[in-house]
């Protein structure tokens, strides 16, 4: 009997575990390995692209998303010092916590017919365990940091630039607003990695939160790095961060985790060339990595506030949804 073993139990290794249970050609067993405890808190911006919905309706798991009770955003609004840009979403997207989206996906799994287990002899077919290590040098190496707030709610995510780093904001379920952001070591540290400092270092960031009342610890992740390994990959099948990190303040890391997920596990599944595998991949996630990319080094320039008018928000968020 043929063994379809996945490294990695989140968002990635949960769609890649429906995918290959829906499109295995025999009776195959599917296992996704986790050693971690979930679910858990997760530093991630929480946001879900429009287009996630057509991703789980494609996995079956759908209705089990909508009971999660995610938030509904209607709305983008970008903070760049004293400018702002808003506009409205093509579609609906949606807030809902790692906690809740994590746990929602592996019980989906689970159901299905998949195996969930700790360890395992053999080698994993598809690998969603998450980034690589970071090269860089101290000082420059990026912190990703995350709390949840109670208060009143909005249907906007608004992302605040100032200090060559950007905090997120948006609803998530139960009411409450998830806060997230990015930073490099040396910023931080000015602070002593002190995040509740550091959020007060925009005006407007910190009048947003003024009404709202912080319920979590500080959840901090890093040091960080964006990469594609797009490259063949031998006889794995890399899938969600494993394969491509993304600047987080697209917004499509989760829509992408799920997506490469789903097309990890088919391509398990019908025993598909990882090389046929990666270049599927490279068109689907390439474009919004290059985008990413420039939209970064403006931001690590100082242009972001000068160039922000140019550019339609709309456009900025089309150009960074995976195909």
């Amino acid at each position: 009997m043929k063994c379809i073993n996945i490294l990695g139990g989140g968002p990635a290794g949960s769609a890649a575990a429906l995918a290959a249970l829906r499109h295995r050609t025999c009776d195959s067993a599917v296992t996704v390995i986790e050693k971690s405890r979930l679910p858990r808190h997760k530093v991630c911006g929480e946001f879900l692209s429009p287009e996630i919905a057509r991703e789980l309706e494609r996995l079956g798991a759908w209705d089990a998303f909508v009971e999660a009770g995610p938030a509904r955003v209607s709305r983008t609004m970008l903070h760049f010092g004293s400018r702002s840009k808003s506009s409205r979403l093509p579609e609906p997207a949606f807030g809902l916590s790692r906690y809740a989206f994590d746990l929602m996906l592996l019980d989906q799994a689970r159901a299905a017919g998949a195996d969930v287990a700790s360890e395992t002899e053999k080698d994993p077919l598809v690998v969603a365990t998450g980034r690589r290590a970071t090269r860089t040098s101290r000082g420059q190496r990026l912190f990703g940091f995350k709390a949840h707030f109670e208060g009143p709610t909005d249907d906007a995510v608004e992302l605040f630039f100032f200090e060559r780093c950007y905090v997120g904001v948006s609803s998530i379920e139960a009411g409450k607003t998830n806060v997230c952001g990015l930073a490099p070591e040396s910023f931080l540290s000015r602070f002593g990695f002190e995040y509740d400092g550091v959020v007060m270092q925009c005006r407007a960031l910190s009048d947003r939160l003024q009404p709202l009342r912080r319920v979590t610890q500080w959840f901090s992740t890093g040091p960080l790095q964006y990469g594609q390994a797009f490259a063949d990959a031998g006889h794995a099948y890399p899938a969600g961060d494993a394969l491509s990190f993304v600047d987080p303040f697209t917004g499509s890391g989760l829509l992408a985790a799920v997506r490469s997920g789903a097309m990890a596990g088919k391509a398990a599944a019908i025993g598909q060339p990882v090389g046929d595998y990666l270049r599927e991949c490279r068109a689907s996630l390439r474009q919004p990595f290059q985008i990413a990319g420039v939209l970064r080094r403006a931001l690590e320039g100082g242009w972001a506030e000068k160039l922000a008018p140019l550019a339609p928000a709309r456009l900025l968020f089309a150009l960074t949804r995976p195909k």
